[in-house]
Formats: C-alpha cells, structure tokens, sequence
C-alpha cells in the first residue's frame, strides 16, 4: 500500500509520474499540479539530424555529365571519319580529372552546397569542347579547343582556390571600393591597344589575348552588391518623390550612378555594347533587389530603350547590326551572298527537331566566329531544338539555384551578391541567345562555357565558386539556427524565448 506523502516518489525499479504510473526507467518524469498539461523539453539542438549534404548525388552527376560530354566526343569523331577518334581516352581522363578535383574541394570544404552547381558547370563546359573541337576539324590551321582546354583547367583552378580559401563570403565586402577601382581600370586598359572587328574589347600582346571586361563583371557585382546592401535604408526611403518614383538623396544615389555611367561610358567609346548593356541590366536588378521598389525597373527599361534607340542611330558600328537585324536576307537579294546572321538562321532550320547529329552540319559557313559569337548556331544545327532546348534548360537551372541561393542567405550583401552572379549568367545567356536567333541586334559576346574564349570561361568558373559558397553559407547557417517556434533551456533551467 503506498501512503499519500509517498505518491508520485521514485521507486526503486524507476520512476512514477503524478498519478503513479511508472514512467521510462532512469528517465526523470514531468512534473507540475494534477491535471495540468506538461510540455516535454525539445530535442537538444545539437542532436538534431542536419540537412543531408548529398555530395554523393553531386558526384554522381558529375560521372554522368563527363561521360555525356565524352560521349559527344566519339560521336563527332565516328560521324567524320566513322571510328571512335584516338585521343578520346586522354579527353576523357582529363575533364574527368579536373570535376574529380573540383568535387573534391567543394565536399571538403562547402559540405554543405548546393549540389547542381557544380555538375551543370562541368557539362555545359564539356559540351562547350566538344563543339569546338568539331569546329576545329573544319580548320585544321586554327585549332582553339587545346587552348579552350588549357583555359578551363585554369577556371577549376580559381574555382577551386576559391572554395578552399575563402571560408565566408562577408570578407568580400570589405572589398567593396577596390573592386570597384579595379573594375575600372580593367574596363579602361583596351582602349590602348588596337580595335578588333570594330571593337576595343580584347589585350593582345605576343599572340596571346585576354578580355578584361569578363573579370570587371564580377567586380562590377562585388561592388554594386556591396554599395548597395550598406545603403539600402537610404535608396529607399529618403530622397524626392518625383511622379510614382521616390528618388534617393544625390549623395546616397550619386556614387553608384558616377560608377555605371563611367563605365558604360567606356564601353560604349570600346564599341562592347553587349557588355554595356549587361552592366546597365546587373545594376537595375540589384537595385530592385535592395530597395524593392518595382518603379526602378521601369525606370531601367526606359532608360534602355532610349539609350538604345541614341547609340543605334549614331553610332555606325551599332547601326549596321541593327539594319543586319531588320534585313537579315538583304546581303543574299544584292548578290553579295548570306552574312553571319543569315548563315545562323539557316543552321537553326537545318536543324530541325532532333537535328543532323553531332559533326554532320555545315554551320562553318557562318565565318570567323562560328566558334565564339554564334557556337550556338552549331547546337541548334547539330543537336535540333530538343538538344537546344536542354541547354537552355541548363543554363535556366544553373540561374534558377542562383536565386534561390540569394533567398536562402541571411545577410544583404550575400543576398545582392548570389542575385547579382545569378543575373549575369541570365543576361549573358539571353543577349547572347537573342542575337543568334534574330531576337534582338547582335553584341558580340560569349556563351558563357560553350563559346571559344579563355576569359570568359576562367570568369564563369569564378561565378560558379562564388555561388557555392554563398549556398554553403545559407545552408549551414540555416542548421545552426533553431527552428521556428523552438524553445531552449536557459542555464537556470528556466525557458527562452524562441
């Protein structure tokens, strides 16, 4: 018989709750008046289960992407001579050694990023080889995929210095003002040397060239997002109101105004209005970002739309792509033949669906720039629309986990940041895309990963290790913290507020 003074007491074989029932042996049971409802003390934070890394789907992805792209290898070899070519092993070996490498420092030290990053930078980058190595059979005297190679083992390599040494993003913004001095500089440097194809874009000293303009985008982006995300309050908040526009202080607005007018300034006197054009874009999303206000993007295209109108008008470089892009036939009706963006229709209706297969098209008609401006034409031509589309679809993939990247992450210049890299890859992409296909007047830019061009390549690498940072950040953080509505013990065993 158990006495009233004794009820609710620990026996000797374990413990009984209020009512004396016995509770889970060597577990101390809740306490608090009969009746009463007793909450049980969460889960320790420590001990909860984290987010699964999935590097091994990431790895996975990776086998398959450079054994799609070795694929593509042997088949332009087996479509233009009928045999597997014989130094298909030695490519295969070496893409699939620089993603081994690149994997092996995003797991080791970005555990915790996204995992699509990586594989479709690896795939686009392997396709990328394939086309211009199939270019290249059509030159024997100009062969630029071992030098495409050459370029994109040295874009691993940033890529990969760059996740194994920058541990967080938020160092970056220290940087802000030297990006910016630094962009400059880069933008300036071509105008001393000699224009090529009517622009001033590339250095070339002693056979070897670099295009500065692709380093000075993601400078570009360090700095707006860094500018931006220390003055957001005041570029939405304070200022004039003009018409449904609240306009910012001049010296709140000023500096980054001075900064993209001087440098789409340069760029126009260079004639890279693709480029132009992307700074202009990078620099009105990023302030929508900031200040959420949707009047700056109609202000954005206002502005683009005339300014657009102005240089195509007045400047004659500009002028004869615009008359290219309402008359692309006109070169065939007075007999002088189809031109670049003639060529490049052709080869996307040569296409068709399913296309003529990789090496059996004829896209290098188009010139000397079937393997830059327009290696998408060879896509369309070799690969149809389903093989176009897929790599559109990539690319809208890699731009899609960008944004959701910059969402993810807590602080405002990660978050202008991600949003801003992401953008660039989506402008590029678009510009580049629209001028092939007749959307919108050629610029003379690259595809980012596909197209011929060493700058670029190392620049989207660089973006691509950015964002994976950026998503170990977001997600690791985002496991640190607790979740909502959780309470911990305070160290008197008393309650914190979630």
């Amino acid at each position: 018989m158990i006495s009233p003074g004794t009820a609710g007491k620990a026996g000797p074989t374990g413990t009984t709750g209020p009512t004396g029932t016995p509770a889970a042996s060597g577990t101390p049971g809740p306490t608090g008046p009969p009746g009463a409802t007793v909450q049980a003390d969460p889960p320790d934070p420590a001990v909860r289960l984290s987010r699964p890394r999935r590097r091994g789907v990431e790895f996975t992805l990776v086998v398959m992407a450079v054994l799609l792209c070795l694929y593509g290898y042997c088949e332009v070899g087996l479509a233009r001579t009928g045999s597997v070519p014989p130094g298909a092993a030695g490519h295969g070996a070496g893409l699939g050694a620089l993603a081994l490498l690149a994997h092996v420092a995003v797991r080791l030290r970005a555990p915790r990023a996204d995992p699509l990053l990586l594989p479709i930078a690896v795939l686009l980058n392997g396709l990328g080889l394939v086309l211009i190595h199939r270019l290249d059979l059509e030159t024997p005297a100009d062969r630029a995929a071992p030098t495409q190679l050459v370029w994109s083992a040295l874009g691993v390599g940033l890529f990969i210095a760059a996740v194994v040494l920058l541990r967080d993003h938020r160092v970056l913004q220290r940087y802000t003002y030297v990006s910016v001095a630094a962009a400059l500089a880069l933008l300036v440097l071509p105008i001393f040397f000699p224009a090529v194809n009517g622009a001033r874009i590339w250095i070339r000293v002693a056979g070897f060239s670099i295009q500065p303009g692709e380093f000075a985008k993601v400078m570009l982006a360090l700095f707006f997002a860094g500018y931006l995300a220390a003055n957001r309050n005041a570029l939405a908040y304070t200022g004039r109101r003009v018409w449904l526009l609240q306009l910012p202080t001049g010296r709140v607005l000023g500096p980054i105004l001075a900064v993209w007018l001087l440098s789409v300034g340069v760029l126009v006197l260079e004639r890279d209005l693709g480029t132009s054009l992307l700074f202009f874009g990078l620099f009105v999303i990023l302030l929508y970002v900031a200040t959420g206000r949707t009047g700056w993007i109609a202000v954005g295209l206002l502005l683009a739309a005339c300014g657009a109108v102005a240089v195509g008008w007045l400047e004659p470089h500009v002028h004869s792509r615009v008359e290219d892009w309402l008359h692309p036939f006109a070169s065939i009706e007075a007999g002088r033949g189809p031109n670049q963006l003639a060529q490049s229709l052709f080869a996307f209706a040569a296409g068709g669906f399913l296309g003529t297969g990789l090496g059996a098209g004829h896209s290098i008609l188009i010139g000397f720039a079937v393997k830059s401006d327009f290696v998408l034409a060879t896509a369309g031509e070799e690969l149809g629309l389903a093989g176009l589309s897929a790599i559109f679809l990539l690319y809208g993939l890699l731009v899609e986990r960008g944004l959701r990247t910059g969402l993810a992450v807590r602080d405002p210049f990660g978050r202008l940041l991600a949003t801003g890299l992401a953008s660039i890859v989506a402008l590029q992409v678009f510009v580049i895309a629209g001028g092939v296909t007749g959307l919108i007047p050629l610029t003379g830019m690259a595809m980012p990963f596909l197209a011929q061009g060493g700058s670029s390549v190392v620049t989207n690498w660089v973006i691509v290790a950015l964002l994976i940072r950026l998503s170990d950040s977001a997600r690791g953080r985002s496991e640190e913290e607790p979740e909502p509505g959780h309470r911990t013990r305070g160290p008197d065993g008393g309650e914190d507020a979630p």
